[in-house]
């Protein structure tokens, strides 16, 4: 039995990598010290290999995004970014003014940046995994070099604004870009390396047998090489045509799907290549039933196993979680024990004694009193008293708002001395009088600030908040939240995933204090800020035992609650986020429609509001275009997207779908980057909007929280973005 693992945390153990990144930004080390402790934590995630699988991968440490790496592999840059200088020019396309546009890796909560081919003339820039390899080997370290596949590299991609999809499109791009992977195939195998781990998750997508005749093609060019491919997520669409690849091995995710072990026992596999079989569930955190797995090991017949998708969507270890409900640490599997569990089953099928655990939920007890709410759940449940158009005239009446209204997303910068500060109070340090004094203080500067700034519509900051679902679980029946937990979701940008291991249920109201505070403080109306259910489930880990849908609806029943408390206290505007609601769709189209009608009715659940409260909603790095139909039966009277990045042609998704009526806030600045936007900059935005939707509808704001941001950017930014209402309102008044 040979073992191959994939996708260990880059993070560290105590964020080295984030605090190694945003030191280098700050300027604070040098680009050799940068580089340095990076090597470090190559060599950490290597030994964590070296200890528990038999084929170590390397290239997996990306400084910000290894779709990124391979763009600049392959000499993908676009001409705005003039010659390729390095890690300047790295990171300008990471999160400078123009940077690259960025949205979410398949149907996970990790942020990839959109390769932009603009003529399509590829050339080997830099061949990064060589570099890997070359550097492990010269410590005696023999590894396996890791690189996104061709056929994925084009699929995520873009060119002139349109993602890279269509066959004869991809086969047009494909005889200039294989020349490149053979450079780079043939360069590692020069050097000694005897097999190449190629990632192609693309091959789950609904793809066309056209698709597939390309990629045999490819494939073909390829075949004199030592390639192993690599497929998560979801099922192949094309088992027979995936296995006939002239390559050395295979992988199949057999946790994520039914239908790669269906066509498995329907057609075989053939006996000239190795199947590596994802066994060990790579996203969520449950050990494995490894009885089980081992049973399904053996009626593979598989020679090689492996985790079924990266682990970097699991913290590192949770070894130190001393702070979990009881029961629940024994169990849980993070990405070191992962590992453990796949050297494990390896020692079982080589004979030695080991144990095989299973893992049960039945010492968690159900709630019954929310399982009884659930199952008296009736359509009327799921939509509100008034259509939009009544809603949308009351509202208006109600709120007065002048044309192009200006918000933010909900947060504003969280400063060292507000994490200090809650950090302190987690400790103990401090009363929980003086932590409520301190965040009323920064309520009432922000306040103020916005009101200085000239805002329509305020927030009260989120000073709160540690993270927008964290702080809802730390406050929910039935959820755990980790000490260490950390799951990188782009660039340095970290968070914990809550855990959901029983019934979810609300024991009191988890933001009233906060924002009813803040509507004291001003005569404009603040919006409540709420995280709505499916992002809360998310971009949490939760039980596989128990239906999705069941889940989701236990979340809404808690958010709904919080929405009728803030209706009571006088908040006439209330936010529910949801940026997982594309996200978390399957990515095969034909299980869409089972996804939507629950999710759909979880946020409508939600979101169930009286006529004058008027709900938005915020989605962010979503593709709309394919969504737009389900986007629509959502109750919400204003959503809020992002438009920065993409410059405003995600707009496009509304243009094709007729019978739009609803409010949309766009999202002028891109918060990702520090770069302040100028009021033509967004202007531009706002104008190619206005070619598509009425003025009436149109709301301006930043496409994302400001949490990660300086007051020094926030300031001017949000100036020139009341700036831009203004001269659009002079503009637009008379028209």
């Amino acid at each position: 039995m040979k073992v191959y693992a994939f996708g260990f945390p880059k993070i560290g153990e105590k964020r080295e990598f984030k605090k190694a990144l945003e030191d280098f930004w700050k300027g604070k080390i040098t680009e050799n010290q940068f580089k340095e402790e990076m090597s470090e934590l190559r060599m950490y995630m290597v030994e964590n290999y070296r200890t528990n699988v038999d084929v170590v991968p390397s290239n997996e440490l990306s400084y910000y995004d290894f779709v990124l790496d391979t763009a600049i592999m392959v000499g993908a840059i676009p001409e705005r970014f003039g010659k390729y200088e390095g890690l300047s020019t790295y990171f300008e396309m990471a999160r400078g003014r123009k940077a690259l546009e960025m949205t979410k890796y398949f149907n996970t909560n990790y942020h990839y940046l959109v390769p932009e081919i603009e003529s399509g003339n590829f050339e080997l820039l830099e061949n990064i995994p060589l570099e890997d390899f070359l550097f492990f080997r010269s410590m005696g370290i023999e590894t396996a070099p890791r690189i996104l596949g061709p056929f994925t590299f084009l699929y995520l991609s873009k060119k002139d604004g349109m993602w890279i999809r269509e066959p004869g499109e991809m086969e047009k791009l494909f005889t200039r870009l294989v020349p490149v992977y053979r450079k780079v195939f043939e360069e590692l195998v020069e050097n000694g390396c005897g097999e190449i781990l190629v990632d192609e998750p693309a091959f789950v997508c609904d793809l066309q047998k056209d698709h597939w005749n390309l990629i045999k093609d490819v494939y073909s060019e390829f075949s004199g090489f030592p390639l192993t491919i690599f497929t998560y997520y979801d099922s192949v669409s094309d088992y027979e045509s995936y296995v006939s690849l002239p390559v050395k091995g295979l992988h199949l995710d057999f946790v994520s799907n039914t239908e790669n072990l269906r066509n498995f026992e329907k057609h075989g596999f053939p006996s000239d290549k190795t199947l590596i079989a994802g066994v060990i569930n790579g996203r969520q955190p449950w050990r494995a039933n490894l009885k089980k797995v081992a049973e399904l090991v053996d009626k593979l017949g598989a020679s090689a196993i492996s985790n079924s998708c990266p682990l970097f969507h699991l913290p590192i270890t949770a070894q130190w979680e001393n702070s979990l409900p009881d029961g629940l640490r024994e169990k849980l599997a993070f990405a070191k024990e992962k590992l453990e569990e796949l050297k494990v089953l390896k020692e079982f099928f080589e004979g030695k004694k080991v144990n095989l655990p299973e893992v049960s939920f039945e010492d968690f007890a159900v709630d019954e009193s929310v399982s009884k709410k659930i199952k008296q759940l009736t359509p009327d449940s799921f939509r509100r008293e008034k259509e939009y158009q009544e809603r949308d005239r009351i509202q208006r009446e109600e709120l007065k708002l002048p044309l192009f209204p200006t918000t933010t997303i909900g947060s504003f910068p969280q400063t060292s001395d507000v994490r200090k500060m809650r950090a302190r109070y987690r400790r103990g340090e401090i009363s929980e009088e003086e932590y409520e004094s301190f965040i009323k203080e920064q309520i009432k500067k922000v306040v103020r600030i916005q009101e200085e700034i000239g805002l329509d519509v305020l927030v009260h900051g989120e000073f709160e908040r540690s993270d927008m679902v964290e702080f809802f679980a730390e406050r929910l029946n039935g959820i755990a939240t980790t000490q260490n937990g950390w799951v990188l979701s782009y660039g340095s940008r970290c968070y914990r995933p809550p855990i959901i291991y029983g019934t979810v249920s609300r024991t009191g109201p988890m933001t009233l204090k906060e924002i009813t505070y803040a509507q004291s403080l001003t005569e404009k109306p603040v919006k409540g800020m709420l995280t709505g259910p499916i992002t809360i489930m998310g971009w949490s880990y939760y039980r596989e035992d128990i239906p999705e849908e069941e889940i989701a609806y236990q979340i809404a029943l808690a958010i709904n609650e919080e929405v009728k408390d803030l209706e009571k206290a006088g908040i006439k505007i209330i936010q529910i986020d949801e940026p997982a609601f594309r996200e978390k769709a399957p990515i095969k189209k034909s299980r869409w429609p089972e996804y939507f009608e629950w999710a759909i009715n979880a946020f409508n659940l939600a979101a169930n509001a009286k006529a004058e409260t008027q709900i938005h909603a915020h989605m962010c790095y979503s593709d709309f275009n394919e969504i737009i139909e389900y986007i629509h039966r959502l109750e919400f009277d204003v959503i809020s997207i992002e438009a920065s990045r993409s410059k405003g042609e995600i707009i496009s998704a509304f243009e094709n779908f007729k019978g739009w009526k609803k409010q949309i806030g766009v999202g002028v600045w891109d918060i990702h980057s520090p770069a302040v936007p100028s009021v033509d900059e967004m202007k531009s935005i706002i104008e190619r909007v206005l070619r598509i939707l009425p003025k009436e509808l149109i709301w301006v704001n930043p496409d994302c929280g400001l949490k990660t941001r300086n007051w020094e950017e926030v300031v001017p930014s949000l100036k020139n973005m009341v700036d831009l209402a203004k001269k659009l309102r002079k503009e637009y008044n008379n028209t």
